[in-house]
């Protein structure tokens, strides 16, 4: 039965009964045991007082019994220190007075290891699954950790004996740390607090209770064992540097204190903070100050969406009451506004500006030839720098995938569309994601017979599945024909018109066009100044390989924004930059671990799109526990006002409680409305403090008070409520 889909789905459900009754049963028989051991005062058998009272008996027991004895014992502490309860130090000192140092340490290190992987089991068993459902994205960065170090944590931990060994088994249980990793670190960490205590025991006449053990200098004793790893670490990491540097020879002193190659939003941060600590830095560009988003990004392409959202509204003037309005334009125009535009925003990432900063900037061509050298090739000539520290903040590029014909026909990237004057009569966009949106938008806008190809079965795949129908519906309205679940299989050119053929499920299309803009994705500029040469792998995704603190293989040598991923953004750009300027300038001191737990971005369509946390689909594929709670703008007042009332805001949120696990807003200035939730989640604040924040009316921003308000209502105390409704009706007698 099985083996079919309903089969599956019924043996699934039969499984997790199973497994519900199963933990239901392994945890009345561990609540059972230690409720008799409570219950039956089995703890004063644990004690110092007692085995000294009862030490001839036992030892007489022991010396008749010897291997009965040495196995009673270990089923005992394997059975303590399984459940957790009180008495494993006083059996460890008990092992060292019965059986001597070395048979002591042998029984104890095996019976306490294999007792705390039983209690480690125990709590994965039991809780595990519903703790990472419950707070899975929460325990990203715990679980992250725990895969990459988590041997060398719990080796650390159970070095130091201020840490309970219950706690630890406990908690680690909850974590991914395989069992084996498990056993044989904790057998190995264990084993010299093991041998403390069965030496002492060997000494128990002289010990009349365990504050002879746990002396303030036999705690500080361990507490230095348990930094020995850091120390260790520390060292450990000392001699892979030292491993990676070995071919390079180390410059006496350096011209610089950071060289950062790249003036985007990432360069620009990094120069900028190092100028402000008083760091000598050299920021070199080899194109043009500003980077992608100045130039060929967010600027130009926000200016242009302003034009053409002008013109939708022209276009809706009978909404606004208005019996007829018309505008002339010539798309050559709106392009010279786009570069003005540029001009205006450009003294911000100026060379003049950062020079007054104390940034020195130079227009040229670098290359990374050692791990304190940098090599910029300009108008003037060449000249090497050395450096303490390198940034790589080079940014991305366009991706334009391998179609047969895509040479021959041509094609406009985001980098390149800025070139044209003249409207495309029939525009092709490639790409369903934020760039081909928003431009696929605005050129339809303008006049141009716009068709997008996207290859998966929605655009925005990214967003909820209602986010990406509200986008697609505003598309079609506005004339923009819109082919999902078609994949771009080659372009030709036929009788002198271009054609692309897409493969779709009902078989090829044909679609003819006259310009052709490739938005499929962007990808990191990993080549041509030194990476390979130096040898700093990039990952799967093609971008920089860095660890937590943007470190590359060389721990001088940064990297952030584009280059290094996993985010695209200007803003996630300049939030790196803070991390890679510290840590490369004051690493020696204090590292920091860059903190992605609250990133938002937006998507400049109209409806325009904005997003932080976690969405729902997300939330489902990682097995998150959620409630949803939405609001429809369409209710807002200056929504209606302004005849704006369409989208939603859309709040996930921690089971019964006010926690905001992500926010998506759908409508009118999106972007802006979701700042109040990036705080909120940022200093964690609920939806209750929202609730109690005052809103000025009308605005947009009362959607965001309106969204907590249903989230209270759902959560009201009813049973409360009923009683205050008695206390009422009893006060109108």
């Amino acid at each position: 039965m099985c083996g079919t889909e309903a089969g599956r789905r019924i043996c699934g459900r039969g499984l997790r009964v199973d497994m519900s009754r199963s933990r239901i049963l392994v945890l009345l028989l561990i609540a059972g045991l230690i409720a008799a051991f409570f219950a039956f005062d089995l703890g004063r058998f644990f004690s110092l007082e007692y085995f000294k009272s009862q030490q001839q008996t036992i030892s007489g027991w022991y010396r008749a019994h010897p291997g009965q004895t040495m196995a009673g014992f270990f089923l005992i502490y394997v059975a303590v220190t399984g459940l957790s309860l009180p008495g494993a130090t006083v059996m460890t000192l008990v092992a060292g007075a019965l059986f001597g140092l070395v048979m002591g340490t042998l029984i104890v290190s095996f019976a306490s290891t294999i007792g705390a992987s039983l209690a480690f089991l125990s709590a994965r068993f039991l809780l595990r699954d519903w703790v990472q459902q419950r707070f899975g994205d929460r325990l990203r960065a715990i679980n992250d950790g725990i895969e990459k170090d988590g041997a060398f944590y719990l080796f650390t931990l159970r070095l130091v004996p201020a840490f309970p060994f219950f706690v630890i088994n406990l908690l680690m249980g909850l974590t991914r740390l395989p069992t084996r990793t498990f056993f044989g670190v904790s057998q190995v960490g264990m084993l010299a607090g093991t041998l403390v205590y069965v030496n002492a025991g060997t000494e128990l006449a002289k010990i009349d209770s365990l504050r002879g053990i746990l002396s303030a200098g036999l705690l500080i004793s361990f507490t230095v064992l348990g930094l020995f790893p850091l120390i260790a670490r520390r060292m450990l990491d000392g001699i892979k540097a030292r491993k990676v540097y070995a071919r390079w020879k180390k410059p006496a002193h350096f011209d610089r204190n950071l060289v950062v190659i790249g003036a985007g939003s990432a360069g620009l941060v990094t120069a900028y903070i190092a100028a402000a600590v008083k760091a000598k830095v050299t920021l070199v560009e080899k194109h043009r100050m500003g980077g992608d988003c100045l130039n060929t990004g967010c600027v130009p392409s926000k200016a242009l969406i302003r034009s053409a959202k002008l013109l939708s509204h022209i276009r809706r003037a009978q909404e606004f009451g208005l019996q007829d309005a018309t505008a002339r334009y010539d798309f050559a125009d709106v392009m010279a506004r786009v570069q003005r535009v540029v001009r205006t925003v450009e003294p911000h990432d100026s060379v003049e500006r950062y020079s007054a900063l104390g940034v020195e900037c130079i227009e040229g061509t670098a290359k990374i030839t050692s791990p304190w050298s940098v090599e910029i090739a300009t108008a003037q000539g060449t000249q090497t720098l050395s450096t303490r520290a390198i940034v790589i903040a080079a940014g991305a590029r366009p991706f334009v995938p391998p179609i047969p014909g895509i040479e021959e026909v041509g094609y406009l990237t985001s980098d390149t569309v800025w070139n044209l004057r003249e409207l495309p009569r029939r525009l092709v966009v490639l790409g369903g994601g934020p760039i081909g949106c928003e431009l696929t938008q605005a050129f339809a806008r303008f006049g141009a017979r716009v068709t997008q190809v996207e290859m998966a079965p929605r655009i925005m795949l990214r967003e909820d599945p209602e986010v990406s129908d509200l986008v697609a519906q505003r598309f079609r309205a506005e004339g923009i024909e819109l082919l999902t679940g078609h994949r771009a299989k080659q372009f030709v050119i036929e009788n002198g018109e271009k054609i692309l053929i897409a493969e779709c499920e009902g078989g090829d299309v044909r679609i003819p066009f006259d310009a052709l803009l490739c938005a499929v994705g962007r990808v990191a500029n990993t080549t041509g100044y030194g990476l390979e040469e130096l040898g700093i792998p990039t990952t799967k995704t093609r971008t920089v390989d860095t660890n937590e603190f943007l470190e590359t293989l060389y721990p001088n040598i940064y990297a952030c924004g584009d280059v290094a991923g996993p985010y695209q953004f200007t803003h996630t750009a300049s939030h790196q930059a803070w991390y890679a300027a510290v840590n490369a300038l004051f690493g020696d001191v204090k590292r920091f671990r860059a903190d992605y737990s609250v990133i938002p971005w937006a998507t400049f369509t109209e409806p325009e799109v904005a997003r932080v946390g976690l969405n729902e689909q997300e939330a489902k594929e990682k097995g998150i526990s959620h409630e949803v709670t939405v609001y429809g703008i369409d209710d807002l007042d200056r929504a209606i006002a302004d005849e704006e009332a369409h989208g939603f805001v859309k709040v996930l949120t921690a089971p019964g409680k006010d926690r905001i696990l992500g926010v998506t807003i759908v409508g009118e200035h999106a972007g802006d409305l979701i700042a109040e939730y990036v705080l909120a989640m940022k200093h964690g604040l609920g939806l209750n403090k929202l609730l109690g924040t005052i809103h000025i009316y009308p605005t947009l921003a009362e959607a965001n008070k309106y969204a907590a308000g249903i989230w209270k209502r759902a959560h009201a105390p009813q049973k409360l409520l009923e009683w205050v409704g008695r206390y009422h009706a009893w006060m109108r007698r």
